[in-house]
């Protein structure tokens, strides 16, 4: 393939976030049919989010619902969950051409930040299929060799304010595996003067309260959890859950096997989590709730839809959920969130009463 096959995308990055504009222009050269451009306003950007999308009537819902919305997402970020090409016989990759018509009519205009879930695994031995990730791989090329990771299923990417850090849920993370050393080398490099706002996306939540999945994704949240509160993550987007849920500002870094005290806690240094697995998809939504609701889960509820993020400065970004059953300018959810680095201590404190 030579190096100019290695070039798939740029590095997109402001090299001064006080600039007007800046221009990033990513291409795929191996499928010679995308060529996105965005222009860059300062730090003002939308980015839409979505999750476990799939291809039905709900699907479709979803996705003209993000394209109607007057905010405008100017980048899609989707959080694992394409096709569901895995749940027909044979693993039937003709799903993954109609998935690819189906939501061509937006991606072949914008940026997708790709994240991989467990529907993209495919892997089937019985069937021939023995290496996980091919169909997905083959498709969707991704810009990890620009932010040096081994892998395309964990890399990151700058999109004007925001630093966002993609993590594989179905890859290794154990000590000295490629994917942690590769995580702990890129969070210090994150320059929060460029890029003041830091996000992370994988496929399973780190803190669920549905019963579908629960507690899938506590192992990862033990390796990794005190690296996100370390470097002050503001976002933490994830799906596999098909329903929606939103967390206080929490950590459960604290435990030690001497005394106990495992639970989560308020936390002014840690992300917000954020469950948007609630696309589409063929499977339906996850229902069932753990009861009572916990201390740590701020808003949840049981539909389809998609969120915005929209980054207004270094300091407050807006967001909000619209669910499919709503008009298109109506949203279910919305919060202002404060940045971990520039929001001054004293606007923080009312948040967290």
């Amino acid at each position: 393939m030579g190096d100019s096959g290695r070039a798939w995308f740029k590095h997109c990055h402001l090299l001064d976030s006080e600039r007007p504009e800046e221009i990033c222009t990513w291409s795929n050269h191996l499928l010679q049919v995308l060529h996105l451009s965005i222009r860059l306003h300062s730090s003002l950007h939308s980015q839409e989010l979505a999750g476990d999308l799939g291809q039905t009537y709900d699907s479709n819902d979803t996705l003209t619902h993000y394209e109607k919305n007057s905010m405008g997402g100017q980048t899609l970020l989707v959080v694992g969950d394409l096709s569901y090409a895995d749940r027909y016989p044979n693993h039937d990759n003709v799903r993954w051409d109609t998935w690819g018509r189906f939501v061509e009519r937006s991606n072949a205009y914008q940026p997708w930040i790709w994240v991989t879930g467990n529907h993209e695994i495919d892997f089937a031995p019985e069937i021939g299929e023995t290496k996980p990730f091919k169909p997905f791989t083959h498709r969707y090329h991704v810009p990890h060799r620009a932010s040096n990771s081994t892998s395309p299923h964990w890399y990151s990417v700058k999109i004007a304010s925001a630093y966002i850090i993609v993590l594989s849920s179905y890859s290794a993370y154990g000590e000295y595996t490629p994917q942690t050393l590769w995580l702990q080398d890129e969070l210090p490099k994150v320059n929060r003067s460029q890029t003041p706002w830091l996000i992370v996306l994988m496929h399973s939540p780190w803190y669920n309260s549905y019963a579908d999945h629960v507690m899938e994704g506590e192992s990862m949240r033990v390796m990794y959890e005190w690296l996100l509160v370390r470097y002050k993550v503001d976002l933490v987007f994830a799906g596999h859950v098909h329903a929606y849920e939103r967390s206080e500002r929490i950590s459960n870094i604290a435990y030690r096997v001497v005394y106990g005290g495992c639970r989560p806690v308020l936390d002014e240094n840690a992300p917000v989590y954020i469950t948007v697995g609630d696309g589409g998809n063929v499977e339906g939504l996850s229902k069932n709730m753990i009861e009572p609701q916990p201390e740590y889960s701020a808003y949840r509820e049981a539909s389809f839809g998609h969120a915005t993020l929209s980054i207004r400065n270094r300091t407050h970004a807006f967001y909000n959920w619209h669910r499919n059953q709503d008009g298109y300018n109506i949203v279910a959810d919305s919060v202002w969130f404060h940045n971990r680095i520039w929001t001054p201590y004293s606007e923080i404190l009312p948040s967290l009463k």
